[in-house]
């Protein structure tokens, strides 16, 4: 009996320890939606695992990825999504890539970088 209260009383104390998932900040979901939002309208081709997408493709794709972190509350800031769901494909590792019209083909993390950058610059 004193077994089963102490293992009563372990778990009660580990619920209250575990906080609740909870999402990102209004801040950063809307810094995250503008990163989609912003491949979605480049124009830009996205490569996972050796095949292009066009950008729409990515974006549903990397859309799926971050409600599954959500859902794991693994995703507290824009560079936590850029790292855990923008950059490499989750089954073989291998980085993901952007082409643009124009510009040289690099990988996605330094492109979703730049735009991060862009979307937090003060206008003007």
């Amino acid at each position: 009996m004193r077994k089963l209260c102490n293992l009563l009383l372990a778990g009660a104390l580990a619920a209250i320890a575990v906080p609740a998932s909870a999402a990102p900040g209004a801040a950063t979901q809307r810094e995250i939606t503008g990163l989609m939002q912003a491949l979605e309208s480049s124009g830009c081709r996205f490569q996972r695992n050796g095949s292009w997408y066009e950008a729409p493709a990515a974006r549903a794709h990397l859309q799926r990825k971050y409600d599954y972190l959500l859902k794991r509350d693994m995703v507290d800031s824009s560079e936590q999504f850029i790292d855990r769901a923008a950059s490499r494909s989750s089954m073989s590792g291998k980085a993901y890539r952007v082409a643009c019209a124009g510009v040289p083909e690099q990988d996605a993390s330094a492109w979703f970088l730049q735009q991060l950058r862009r979307l937090r610059a003060p206008a003007g």
